[in-house]
């Protein structure tokens, strides 16, 4: 699978693409990640924002920036254009999962300031999605929180190990050693069902937290 990803910050997206699963599947080439950066598209001493329309503080993307940029993607009937707004449909794993299975190809578009001019969406047809009830500076942390969970769903990225991990019962409380952890004076304990062997009554307890 390809992620482009359309940002006038795209060096945001450095540290956080070589590490861990998400490094390792670049590196072995089960996902692409390629950057579209508008301001790239922008005549010279021309800016890639401008005020809004109506009045109201803050700047808009323009939309031509925007277009030029996705003009330079190969689109084709299994590419989802996807623009990142805290109005958007809630982002779940299920949406990943069948992101995954049905498209080859995920265009994120990431915005900053007020957003990105609505004709873009318009054009494009781009579904809107957010992943949380607030507001953040912009797009970019939301689209690299869709490329790792969408990555996990494709074949490959995670190891045997890993993917057995993913579809195992999870519960919010997990232990480790020390089995006795002294902490200032008071001590606290794993949960003895965690220490019992019994891995049926394990499973309910970690489906009852």
């Amino acid at each position: 699978m390809t992620f482009h990803v359309v940002s006038i910050f795209p060096e945001t997206f450095d540290s956080y693409l070589k590490e861990s699963i998400i490094g390792r599947a670049i590196k072995n080439r089960k996902i692409k990640i390629k950057f579209y950066n508008p301001i790239n598209y922008c005549a010279p001493k021309e800016r890639v924002d401008d005020r809004p329309y109506g009045g109201g503080p803050g700047m808009v993307i323009r939309p031509e920036p925007v277009l030029k940029a996705l003009s330079k993607i190969k689109l084709n009937k299994r590419t989802k254009i996807i623009l990142l707004s805290p109005s958007g449909q809630k982002f779940t794993t299920s949406y990943a999962k069948q992101v995954a299975k049905k498209y080859t190809d995920i265009i994120l578009i990431s915005g900053r300031y007020e957003g990105i001019d609505a004709r873009v969406a318009k054009i494009f047809k781009a579904g809107k999605i957010s992943i949380g009830d607030y507001v953040l500076t912009g797009g970019e942390l939301p689209a690299m929180v869709l490329i790792d969970c969408i990555a996990r769903q494709i074949p490959g990225v995670l190891g045997k190990y890993e993917s057995l991990e993913e579809e195992r019962i999870s519960s919010s409380e997990v232990y480790t050693r020390p089995e006795k952890l002294v902490y200032k004076g008071k001590s606290y304990k794993v949960p003895k069902v965690l220490l019992s062997g019994n891995h049926a009554n394990i499973g309910k307890w970690k489906l009852a937290n």
